[in-house]
């Protein structure tokens, strides 16, 4: 299941900055919605999916609490899953 994760964390911090900083830049600027609509569903799908992972794997790891909250609260900053998957995820 850490292989999963994984890729979902990966998949989903793709999906937060694409939107971020691509789809709605778009929007504002020029005033074009198509790529958040098309961008929005499968990133929360991603992360939903990310936070239910998160939590199954606390328990299959082991994870202390500390630890808990600093994987679930990388997906709420920019980045922050490619940082869990360098510091948590690659050993």
């Amino acid at each position: 299941m850490k292989n999963t994760f994984r890729v979902i964390s990966l998949l989903e911090g793709l999906s937060f900055i694409l939107l971020l900083f691509i789809a709605t830049p778009i929007k504002y600027l020029v005033d074009n919605d198509t790529y958040v609509k098309m961008l929005g569903m499968p990133h929360g799908i991603l992360f939903l999916t990310y936070v239910i992972l998160v939590v199954m794997l606390k328990y299959e790891l082991k994870w202390k609490t500390k630890t808990f909250w600093i994987i679930l609260g990388a997906s709420l900053v920019p980045f922050g899953t490619f940082y869990i998957d360098k510091k948590y995820l690659r050993n």
